[in-house]
């Protein structure tokens, strides 16, 4: 079953450190904004990091002033103790060419007060084997200084070595029949209800006022052998809506809990409607592999609840966004109980299809009749020709198919063929992969 770690590392320090460049360096892109000007950050960004085969979730931060009382300090200071909160461990990072400053030292106070594992590492160091200028951060008595330079890259390697050492155990494996359920949607849809319902008791606080949950929560349920792990989470909101710091964590660990979800059910408000959102989150489930069902909640408050208005609402979302034809739409209402035990069979039937694999020989026989309905589209040069296929893994069902020219191979002959294959074998609610590759000639290593 797909498990990603949750783990997170949050960056901290005074203003114009480095953080952001640390970040971007960690997370191997640029999606902090890097300035020289103090206060550059003053939201939270975060971004997936692997190092020695260990996946974990990178928090940057503003620059942090304990002591002061400007309103933007303050709102930033607020969501730097929250980034601290939500971490395993936190990188605080200091200003090698500035050395030890009283700013330092009222943010060791907070971090003694905190009790995370803390890793300090001083920045702006180009010449690591000749340095001595991050010893003098011995006397802020938090641990030993580790040097880096995250402008050139220097002493990142080390730092990650760290950096991996102090987080948590990673959880283990889970057992075979366990299915990993994020359950998402915006705020006030009815998730913690569905949920409460589809235990059969409140474990989770229920209020109409919008982001109720903050956090997200594990809540197992056996059903036909098979025990379902459901995650509920914090309400999406669009990111130019989010006014507080802790949406900020809420959007997080909504992410954090599709990409390590074997099947995600996107709750819907049925007089609502689903909105761009909505299709984001559904996108980036689809795209990572994992499975979807829609729910669509609150059905029994709708007026005209004909056949057709479903129809009509499934006929809406499939022309925005294509790859909704392949997924379950279940019409229900978390409070009366209607219609919701179908989800669970939907998930079922999800899960089992990311799991499904089809022999060689049926792949290859499907994938003949394919090419001789439609050829693919032939460019100037060589013929391309498709040789062979199989299903090389799932979790999602993935296909290899050999070709003579991979490269040439459109990609409307691509959803072509998947959309083939999907209407041979199924695979109801689950994403499947197509991939190229060109034939080996003899003799070739």
């Amino acid at each position: 079953m797909t498990r990603a770690d949750a783990a997170t590392v949050a960056i901290i320090g005074r203003p114009n450190v480095g953080k952001s460049t640390l970040f971007n360096r960690v997370v191997g892109g640029r999606s902090a904004i890097v300035d020289d000007r103090p206060g550059s950050t003053r939201d939270r960004h975060f971004g997936r990091a692997e190092w020695n085969g260990r996946g974990f979730w990178v928090v940057d931060t503003g620059g942090l002033l304990p002591r002061s009382d400007e309103p933007m300090d303050s709102a930033i200071r607020t969501q730097v103790e929250l980034a601290v909160t939500a971490a395993d461990v936190v990188v605080f990072l200091v200003d090698a060419q500035d050395g030890p400053t009283p700013g330092d030292a009222e943010i060791v106070e907070y971090l003694r007060s905190q009790g995370r594992p803390v890793l300090l590492v001083a920045n702006k160091i180009d010449d690591l084997a000749a340095t001595t200028s991050h010893l003098p951060f011995y006397e802020l008595g938090i641990g030993d200084p580790t040097p880096i330079s995250a402008g050139t890259g220097k002493g990142i390697g080390d730092l990650l070595d760290l950096m991996v050492a102090a987080l948590p155990p990673a959880p283990p494996p889970a057992e075979e029949t366990e299915i990993a359920v994020a359950v998402v949607g915006r705020p006030n849809v009815g998730k913690s209800s569905l949920v409460n319902r589809l235990v059969g008791e409140d474990r989770l606080v229920v209020s109409a006022t919008p982001g109720t949950t903050r956090d997200a929560i594990d809540t197992p349920l056996r059903y036909r052998g098979n025990t379902l792990v459901f995650v509920d989470t914090a309400g999406l909101r669009r990111r130019g809506k989010i006014d507080e710091a802790v949406e900020f964590y809420a959007l997080l660990r909504t992410q954090r809990a599709i990409e390590r979800a074997d099947v995600c059910i996107l709750v819907l408000d049925a007089a609502a409607g689903l909105h761009t959102q909505d299709f984001k989150v559904a996108g980036q489930a689809w795209e990572q592999g994992t499975g979807l069902v829609v729910a669509v909640n609150k059905w029994d408050l709708l007026a005209a609840k004909e056949t057709r208005t479903a129809e009509e609402g499934r006929k809406d979302a499939v022309e925005r966004a294509p790859f909704l034809d392949a997924v379950p739409f279940v019409y229900l209402s978390a409070l009366t109980g209607q219609r919701v035990g179908k989800v669970l069979d939907a998930v079922l039937e999800v899960a089992e299809a990311r799991r499904h694999r089809v022999q060689t020989a049926v792949v290859n026989a499907a994938l003949r009749e394919l090419v001789a309905i439609r050829q693919p589209p032939q460019q100037g040069g060589a013929e391309v020709k498709l040789l062979y296929g199989a299903q090389v893994s799932v979790e999602p069902p993935t296909f290899a198919i050999v070709t003579s020219r991979p490269e040439a191979i459109a990609e409307s002959y691509r959803r072509y063929l998947m959309n083939g294959l999907r209407d041979r074998f199924g695979f109801r609610g689950s994403p499947i992969r197509v991939r190229f590759t060109r034939r080996r000639r003899r003799g070739s290593e």
